[in-house]
């Protein structure tokens, strides 16, 4: 069982995935959470931009571990791609992903010291990503050169295409995205028992 301030912060993350960051308030979390009135401060001395970093965090490292279970690189993007298409069909197309929500929203050039923490827990999020996948890539025979660019195509189309869908309201872009990553990623993977050539 986990407690209030656990309860706090997937709550933000889950606030934030559909409303955005600047309409969650501390007051929404609470409520979300169930956590206790003046508990928040108790909990975040840092207030709500220490909440939204920690909200971040949480997000980026469940994916992340989510993708480092996967067996295999393509495993790794049928589970990215399976999570977020459950989640959009189950909000009726309002949750996106939480870190890209902070990142493109947490820049207020009158507020730099709020701003800037959030943006570099978002930054680190995308870069466990995209680490985390480059080492499904290398462990299936993509060449380490190549892994990392690779890695950071398919975080990106994948983050884009979530976007497009929200905005359609419709599955079709990561659907055709999806298809169109793993036919990629197949043809710089050597099949299942062959190891690729040294270069």
């Amino acid at each position: 069982m986990t407690g209030p301030r656990e309860r706090m912060v997937v709550s933000a993350a889950l606030l934030i995935r559909e409303r955005g960051a600047h309409p969650t308030a501390i007051a929404d979390v609470l409520a979300h959470s169930g956590a206790p009135r003046g508990s928040a401060y108790h909990y975040f001395p840092g207030g709500r931009t220490q909440l939204l970093c920690e909200a971040v965090d949480y997000a980026g490292e469940y994916m992340a571990t989510k993708l480092d279970a996967a067996p295999s690189a393509l495993d790794a993007l049928d589970e990215l791609f399976a999570e977020f298409r459950k989640q959009l069909q189950h909000s009726d197309f309002r949750a996106g992903c939480p870190v890209v929500a902070v990142a493109v929203e947490a820049g207020d050039p009158t507020k730099p010291d709020q701003a800037k923490p959030v943006i570099e827990r978002a930054a680190a999020a995308f870069g466990r990503w995209r680490e985390v996948i480059g080492e499904r890539l290398i462990a299936d025979g993509v060449p380490a050169q190549h892994a990392g660019a690779l890695a950071l195509l398919v975080l990106s189309s994948f983050e884009g295409a979530l976007v497009i869908a929200r905005a359609a309201r419709d599955l079709e872009p990561l659907d055709t995205v999806q298809a169109q990553l793993r036919l990629l990623i197949g043809a710089q993977t050597p099949p299942p028992g062959r190891k690729r050539a040294p270069r």
